[in-house]
């Protein structure tokens, strides 16, 4: 039964290993690339050093292994279904004569990378370490920063074919109950096949929300400090095997305004730090739409100090239009790229500068002032680590470029108006309002999130207002 379960014969990497010991013949089922030889052999000499008369008076599975296997991960299962799980997990299954339970023995060896800084999340200061692709690996991270019995590492198994384990990471005594529960209510009725996209397909299968709402609902970080301090604060972490992420939840817009870097500097350093990255924030969203209301209002402009903000060349194409085609052209480098060996990155850039920048202005198409506000754009939008929330303030701000160039502004002032009801009728996975503690208000909360406060006075003030996490 076990051998036509897991298709012996059929896959390579689906082994069995057949060996007698004191005239009773034992079963091996393991997959090639899982289980070390040398530890496959570790097993097979104890059972072989053990004395002929146990296999005489041993009446159980249990009793076989307490007496006879010395590996530390042993477990005794009887349901095929598990079992042929555990195999295909990568986890060995030893069957004997007269013996109703199996003996799962957890030899395995994932192949792995090192567990270097994230790119996208580095720091000047501090830990430089990061997730990888191995759960285990990443929860020892995690246990690492906090090692507290409180800490529960929650394994599940999501997909009916891929049966991918994902974790639910939570601090017991901290984690609000009703976030919890309707989490871990999601995954238990997740029915899907498989995970192929790890997180972002875990995202999508247990959170139904609109298309058009670019507003992440889910924090992704591969830094364990980050998600560390997420969990101390009261949130849910999910880790999913395969993917060097963690998604925080629930998470609403405030929570990406914040940066590791602000909590490894001084406290003025760490809010000077969070100031800018405010402002940068505002002017990536707000300065083409106001460079193309100032154009079309140039009443406005009286002072001849701030004269060089209007164009002094004419120009053929719209200027929101000049925007939208940039933006879209900075996209597609962008994937070019991603998509280029190292050993071109640099003739990329050179070429993207050139025709983007003297070619593009010479030949009419753009003015300066349109390549150096998105040359602006561009950049600033690396000050933010999160990609999805990147976009939304792309698409944010091309709404109000089209309908800032359609209407001017009472355009800008619709397009304002419909990105603010968008935050305000968004909720966050659990239910919760996207933009709190702004709305409702919550004063205390509001201040430890938009400024960076003494790690003490934070922690008690949580302690005192735990609805503000």
């Amino acid at each position: 039964m076990f051998r036509e379960a897991l298709k012996v014969g059929k896959s390579f990497d689906v082994l069995e290993r057949i060996f007698t010991v004191h005239d009773t013949t034992f079963y091996l089922y393991f997959l090639d690339g899982f289980a070390k030889d040398t530890n496959l052999e570790y097993v097979r000499r104890d059972m072989s050093n053990a004395d002929a008369s146990i296999y005489k008076q041993v009446t159980s599975a249990k009793e076989l292994a307490e007496k006879t296997i010395s590996s530390i991960e042993v477990s005794i299962d009887n349901d095929m279904d598990n079992l042929v799980t555990a195999v295909l997990s990568g986890q060995t299954v030893l069957l004997g004569p007269n013996l109703s339970d199996a003996i799962i023995i957890d030899l395995r060896t994932y192949p792995n990378r090192s567990t270097e800084e994230p790119d996208k999340e580095k720091v000047l200061r501090g830990s430089h370490d990061g997730f990888i692709e191995t759960l285990v690996c990443n929860t020892a991270l995690i246990r690492r920063r906090i090692r507290d019995p409180h800490l529960i590492f929650d394994m599940n198994s999501i997909g009916s074919v891929s049966k991918t384990d994902v974790v639910i990471a939570y601090m017991d005594d901290r984690v609000d109950k009703n976030s919890l529960f309707k989490i871990k209510e999601a995954l238990k009725k997740l029915d899907i096949s498989a995970l192929t996209m790890g997180d972002q397909s875990l995202v999508e299968s247990i959170h139904s929300y609109s298309s058009f709402n670019p507003f992440p609902k889910a924090r992704y970080t591969e830094r364990p400090d980050v998600t560390a301090a997420h969990i101390m604060e009261g949130k849910v972490a999910i880790l999913v095997d395969n993917t060097p992420t963690a998604l925080i939840l629930p998470t609403n817009i405030f929570d990406f305004m914040q940066s590791v870097d602000d909590y490894y500097m001084p406290v003025i350093t760490g809010n000077y730090l969070r100031m800018i990255r405010y402002l940068v924030f505002i002017t990536n969203l707000l300065i083409s739409p106001l460079f193309v209301l100032i154009t079309d209002n140039p009443q406005w402009v009286t002072g001849r100090a701030i004269q060089f903000l209007l164009p002094d060349q004419p120009y053929a194409i719209p200027i929101f239009l000049q925007f939208i085609i940039l933006e879209i052209a900075l996209d597609g480098l962008n994937l070019a790229a991603l998509n280029t060996p190292s050993t071109l990155g640099t003739s990329l850039s050179i070429i993207g500068g050139l025709i983007l920048s003297d070619f593009a202005i010479d030949t009419g198409w753009f003015i300066p002032h349109t390549i150096l506000y998105m040359a602006v754009i561009a950049l600033s939008s690396f000050t933010q680590t999160s990609i999805e929330l990147t976009y939304a303030f792309k698409f944010s701000r091309l709404l109000l470029l089209i309908l800032t160039g359609l209407w001017a502004t009472p355009g800008f002032i619709i397009a304002l108006v419909i990105i603010f009801v968008i935050m305000f009728r968004t909720k966050t996975f659990t239910g919760q309002p996207y933009l709190y503690p702004l709305i409702p208000f919550n004063g205390p909360a509001l201040w430890h999130l938009l400024f960076r406060t003494r790690i003490s006075t934070k922690q008690h003030v949580g302690k005192k207002n735990p609805d503000a996490q």
